[in-house]
């Protein structure tokens, strides 16, 4: 019996909570899911077993990759670590690298946030910028960790919209959006068969899709979770991915 709405896995990330090591999704990526694509969270543990996590992707309607405070290991686009005080997940890396590629392929539909957009982008074999902060030309996309949580969320920088993109169709023809930014590294080389969406006022990649991808993709570095049912703009991206995994749940029952 199939469930009344679509199920969208999250990949959950590695986390330490007093001494014992767990892993988790953040509340506010479940409720966005929930509340703004009308669709089913389940929490994707971090399978090592590629049979295991194939059969879970097999019963799903949808993949949403999160952000998180960790970031997707260098190795993976050819170069050493730069910091090695930042945090690293291998293992959330094994899961999502393998499944996105699983979800295109399959015409599943995917969207990806923050460290979601770095993990497609490397997934089809881009590469990142470590530390865009310290890049010619770029402004600091971190949050500033001392202040409030609802201040490191406020927007405070526009993302200017390609006319004609799959982004601009979502957003019905909205050319300028002001978004957070709550990232260090960023998108560097894009990989070849993703297609650009919107960039940041200094040139940084925000948004992408996969050119030839069978289902829906949407890739965006900041992060439209946050409170996303008060914003107009995630609204409607959640919104289109919700309608898409309805449209895949629907497809898969014929």
């Amino acid at each position: 019996m199939r469930a009344s709405k679509p199920i969208v896995l999250i990949p959950a990330c590695t986390k330490k909570i007093n001494n014992g090591c767990f892993q988790a999704a953040a509340k506010k990526y479940v409720d966005a899911v929930v509340a703004g694509a009308n669709c089913h969270s389940l929490i994707l543990p971090l399978l090592e077993s590629e049979a295991d996590l194939i059969d879970v992707v097999l019963a799903a309607d949808g993949v949403m990759l999160t952000g998180s405070v960790s970031n997707v290991h260098p190795s993976h686009y050819g170069q050493a670590v730069r910091n090695e005080e930042l945090p690293l997940d291998p293992a959330r890396d094994a899961v999502t690298l393998r499944i996105i590629r699983k979800a295109v392929e399959m015409g599943m539909p995917l969207f990806a946030i923050c460290r979601g957009i770095q993990e497609v982008n490397v997934a089809f074999g881009g590469s990142l910028l470590q530390a865009v902060h310290e890049e010619p030309g770029k402004r600091d996309h971190r949050e500033d960790l001392s202040l409030p949580m609802e201040e490191q969320y406020r927007p405070v920088h526009p993302v200017n919209v390609l006319p004609g993109s799959r982004l601009d169709k979502i957003l019905d023809g909205a050319r300028s959006i002001q978004v957070n930014s709550l990232h260090g590294q960023g998108i560097d080389r894009l990989a070849e068969g993703l297609s650009v969406d919107a960039v940041a006022d200094d040139g940084l990649i925000e948004a992408f899709h996969v050119t030839d991808a069978k289902g829906f993709t949407l890739a965006v570095q900041w992060h439209p979770e946050w409170k996303a049912t008060e914003n107009p703009i995630s609204m409607k991206l959640f919104g289109a991915f919700g309608s898409a995994c309805r449209e895949y749940a629907v497809n898969r029952q014929k």
